[in-house]
């Protein structure tokens, strides 16, 4: 079975596609739905190697029309495969201007790239979306699962770089996995100090 880099989650010739580019990721989350769920509407995220090109994923797109959003989001961190991703945000914007390009993201990509990368995505991302789920480094720690003590600090002030840097940006937070208790409040509040919108997601272990 061929690898899984472009899929809907709609209809077959949906107007919204979504990009996998990798398994990796830096956070281990709790409520991860790659840690619960059978395949996503028919289609195994999981990546046999991370070999993934552009021209592989350009290959898979041919099997779409009439795209108007394409959004980063697989099983594994998009900013991992940050030359990737602006390759193909570059080669999709190229096809069609029109295009929305959304970064679904843990907020980490600057320490994963020990570097700011939101400059590097003007001009070809317009909207990131920004995984908060916690109001402090503790609860933070314990719900991703990630081992780098900077990382909480460094997802808030990714979000509020992207708002700085011009990016449509939203900050979301997951509640109802078990008995884990997310301050909602609170993490609006952090939301809305950095002038991001803001966006709870009730958990769901089925798609």
């Amino acid at each position: 079975m061929s690898d899984t880099y472009v899929y809907s989650i709609t209809q077959d010739n949906p107007e919204t596609i979504y990009i996998n580019l990798t398994n990796k990721c830096t956070n281990n989350c709790v409520f991860c739905i790659r840690n619960s769920t059978d395949p996503i509407k028919g289609k195994n995220l999981w990546l046999e190697n991370e070999d993934v090109t552009l021209d592989k994923i350009k290959s898979q797109l041919k099997h779409f029309s009439n795209i108007k959003e394409a959004v980063f989001c697989g099983y594994g961190e998009p900013t991992v495969k940050l030359d990737l991703l602006k390759d193909v945000s570059k080669y999709l914007k190229s096809e069609n201007a029109g295009i929305k390009i959304r970064i679904n993201t843990n907020g980490q990509g600057n320490l994963i790239n020990n570097k700011n990368i939101i400059p590097e995505l003007k001009n070809i991302v317009d909207e990131i979306s920004v995984s908060l789920n916690a109001s402090n480094n503790k609860d933070y720690m314990e719900i991703s699962g990630c081992k780098n003590e900077k990382a909480y600090e460094s997802v808030k002030d990714f979000i509020k770089q992207s708002v700085e840097n011009g990016f449509n940006t939203t900050a979301t937070v997951v509640t109802g996995y078990k008995n884990y208790e997310v301050d909602v409040k609170a993490c609006e509040q952090i939301a809305k100090q950095s002038g991001a919108e803001f966006r709870v997601r009730e958990w769901i272990d089925k798609y």
